[in-house]
């Protein structure tokens, strides 16, 4: 297994490297995107509005407590859906599976053509919901968030990059690909405003860094 994640870290270092190498920090001008989020502007407006408090306990938490993922439309879940919306060319098979097309990663600025190399992030990770306000939510009011298609809270990126992110804050982690980070501050406090979730210390100090840099 570490030889497979070394390969696999290697390709993602080598798409980024010819990304930047050849001007191509963007997105594939073909493909969609999550919703956009609030300007910086407003996000630091947003950002000021936020609820200060030290960081709950995961006591009790699990991501059963955040029912996902649930069925769109037919056969299509929360995943196809958002791996259709943020792919290139994507085909699915009767079951709504993706079969083929390509999915740009925003945060390592890798491409891949597998769907089973591609997470569905959330934004604002399950565990960090609960412990900033979601703990003391309706099982209803959680499977709603975990399957946000409305504000920026999905986004299909490279899995093992999700993984690092895990479930940390911008205190603690931020998209290796430096040119996302405004974007990924914007539609975190967008996707915390939206739902009365609070910021820690570091949290709030991390993204206003960020966000006076936009």
């Amino acid at each position: 297994m570490p030889g497979i994640y070394a390969r696999r870290f290697a390709v993602v270092a080598a798409s980024a490297a010819f990304a930047a190498t050849a001007g191509l920090l963007g997105a594939p001008a073909a493909q969609a995107a999550m919703p956009t989020p609030v300007t910086a502007s407003t996000a630091r407006t947003y950002l000021t509005q936020l609820t200060v408090r030290t960081e709950g306990s995961s006591s009790g938490y699990s991501r059963e407590a955040f029912p996902h993922w649930t069925t769109q439309s037919g056969a299509c879940n929360t995943r196809e859906v958002v791996l259709k919306r943020d792919g290139s060319n994507v085909q699915q098979d009767s079951g709504c599976a993706a079969v083929s097309g390509s999915w740009y990663s925003q945060y390592d600025g890798a491409t891949w053509t597998a769907a089973s190399d591609i997470d569905i992030d959330h934004m604002v990770p399950l565990a960090e919901a609960w412990r900033s306000g979601a703990s003391s939510w309706s099982t209803s009011q959680r499977q709603s968030f975990a399957n946000d298609l409305t504000r920026p809270q999905l986004i299909a990126v490279t899995d093992d990059v999700n993984q690092s992110k895990s479930d940390q804050d911008p205190g603690e982690w931020l998209p290796p690909r430096t040119a996302y980070r405004c974007t990924y501050a914007r539609a975190w406090v967008h996707v915390k405003h939206h739902y009365g979730l609070s910021v820690d210390t570091t949290e709030k100090s991390a993204l206003q860094s960020v966000l006076n840099a936009c």
